[in-house]
């Protein structure tokens, strides 16, 4: 069982011991989309969704969620980032959100990047669902994860 990080010697859950570990400069790279409506996504495109600005607040929850992540994922680990981001392009049925993070640190930033992205896209459900209750969130991934022990790393598309 001593090959699962995260599992002890009997098999039980525990937090990685990241303390001998070198501090690298680290960033993870999260992404997804929310499939939608013609009209939700012109009611989101145009600022007329009643509940306001799903981006904005979209954004906003998206950072917010990256620096919770030790609190939602069990064994991650509490870390200080030095940046967050979520930004949105619009595709023809959907909107992409992606979504990352950044420290200099011990561990690697991948959860956050994709509970940035997670939340960002239930932000955009629960305030445009008056208009399309239909949205579908999909395609949630890690595309690029650079530092630390294992390298850097990118999806392939």
């Amino acid at each position: 069982m001593s090959e699962l990080t995260h599992l002890d010697e009997q098999g039980k859950a525990r937090m990685v011991d990241v303390g001998a570990k070198s501090e690298t400069r680290r960033v993870a790279i999260a992404e997804g989309r929310i499939t939608m409506s013609a009209q939700a996504l012109t009611a989101i495109r145009d600022g007329a969704v009643p509940k306001g600005d799903v981006l904005a607040a979209a954004r906003i929850a998206g950072i917010m969620a990256a620096k919770k992540t030790a609190d939602l994922i069990p064994l991650c680990h509490p870390l200080s980032l030095d940046a967050a981001t979520v930004d949105f392009a619009f595709e023809e049925s959907a909107v992409r959100v992606t979504a990352s993070a950044s420290l200099s640190g011990k561990t690697g930033v991948e959860m956050e990047a994709l509970t940035a992205a997670s939340v960002a896209l239930l932000t955009i459900y629960d305030m445009a669902k008056a208009v399309d209750k239909g949205m579908v969130i999909s395609g949630m991934r890690l595309i690029e994860k650079r530092g630390g022990k294992s390298g850097d790393w990118r999806a392939e598309d």
